[in-house]
């Protein structure tokens, strides 16, 4: 599609849906819409493709939001889990199934938008937008948003959809409002063959020795992405945690190629997701697991139903149309992934008093690992576990209570356990 105006007269275009940011949410974003046979542009400030802080874990519910046809640029799978409590009772579990695959965020983000752009999205890179508006002399009617970069130039959109990360623009116009907020900090480390090979397949998840935090090696091919998390306000421990974590794995002597850090928003239960044609999702709209912080799955789902409501909030013709699909698509939002996120929220209390119970469980109790297998092969959720099993509802219960006495855990890491 051209960005040439469409008139003789130098009458500026209207798009029906510009989105704002390239990254998981965006691409989906812009790939729903372009889909539905909308006019969709798609704003990202960096040049691609472009590092991003992550993990970069798919999951199940991630592989399952995928566009059809999406190929995973997986750079390992993932048969077994290696889980300690701040690094003493180790023990590895293992599954004759694939758990979940690990990728490389730019060439993920870079495929994602590559797909968009083949349903008929046109995308510009550097570009910075500074604000939306919805009224004032920059909008020429009530079904309009104006989208203004750095620099001054308008772009006009029949509807918005934010997907500008944590720290989005567009999310402030909304008004988001943030429940948690958490410092996650992670380093690239390029290691020898010999090294890659006793990782191949397997990922390390460490309980971490602050409440709520946990560090992860992610083996990809050459490099293993190490990271850590916890509280935001908790800097200097969750560095220290990171540099304990990293010598106490053996490879502080390999030079990192990339460090980085970066802040994880969760949205407040009350958290609005949408202002007038302008939506917000992924990052932008606080949408991610509070307990893991798996965002990637997040941003998938909640960017494709924003592009879906975004093509029907182009096409209301009134204030009241608008807003009942904005609410539409806030509901969508809190039926499915807010009821994830409200188990997270229990799981993360539960986790933030208990490490050494929930550590117990999934190390030593069989259904709690087959659980966790489930969840990241996509096979079921957190929420839809409590909701079918009344059993895992108690337990999680119990793993609540501050009265719940904590089973001390083998330090063991013979025999490890096959599904």
């Amino acid at each position: 599609m051209s960005s040439e105006n469409s008139s003789a007269d130098d009458e500026q275009r209207v798009w029906d849906v510009v989105v704002v940011g390239a990254g998981p949410a965006g691409a989906s974003a812009a790939y729903a819409a372009a889909v539905a046979g909308r006019s969709v542009l798609l704003l990202e400030k960096a040049e691609l493709p472009r590092y991003k802080t992550c993990g970069g874990g798919i999951i199940g519910p991630s592989r399952d939001a995928l566009p059809p046809g999406f190929e995973l640029p997986f750079r390992d799978r993932v048969h077994a889990v290696t889980f300690s409590l701040d690094g003493k009772f180790t023990r590895t579990r293992r599954s004759k199934q694939m758990l979940f695959g690990l990728i490389n965020r730019p060439e993920f983000d870079q495929q994602l938008v590559e797909h968009a752009q083949k349903a008929g999205a046109e995308l510009r890179t550097g570009v910075t937008v500074s604000r939306v508006e919805q009224h004032g002399s920059a909008v020429p009617d009530r079904r309009t948003v104006a989208v203004v970069l750095q620099g001054g130039e308008t772009v006009l959109a029949r509807a918005v959809v934010g997907a500008d990360g944590s720290a989005s623009r567009i999310g402030a116009h909304v008004g988001v409002k943030l429940d948690q907020v958490d410092l996650g900090l992670e380093a690239e480390i390029p290691v020898p063959e010999t090294v890659a090979e006793d990782w191949q397949g397997r990922v390390l998840i460490d309980w971490g020795p602050m409440p709520g935090s946990y560090g992860w090696v992610f083996p990809k091919g050459d490099t293993l992405t190490v990271g850590v998390i916890s509280a935001r306000g908790e800097g200097a421990a969750t560095k220290r945690y990171l540099e304990d974590f990293i010598a106490r794995l053996g490879l502080a002597g390999f030079e990192p190629s990339i460090s980085s850090g970066h802040l994880t928003r969760c949205r407040a239960d009350d958290s609005p997701l949408s202002r007038g044609r302008v939506l917000v999702c992924g990052d932008a709209a606080g949408l991610l697991e509070p307990w893991t912080r798996e965002g990637i799955s997040f941003a998938l789902r909640s960017g494709r139903l924003a592009g879906e409501w975004a093509v029907r909030i182009a096409e209301a013709h009134d204030a009241v149309d608008t807003r009942r699909q904005a609410l539409n698509y806030a509901f969508a939002i809190k039926a499915g992934l807010g009821v994830e996120m409200a188990v997270g929220k229990s799981m993360l209390a539960a986790f933030e008093r208990r490490p050494g119970m929930l550590h117990a469980a999934i190390t030593s109790f069989r259904p709690a690992w087959k659980a966790f297998a489930r969840i990241t092969r996509g096979s079921t959720t957190l929420g839809e576990l409590v909701r079918s099993h009344p059993m895992a509802g108690r337990a999680l219960s119990a793993l609540d209570s501050r009265s719940a006495a904590v089973p001390a855990p083998t330090a063991d890491e013979s025999a490890p356990a096959t599904e």
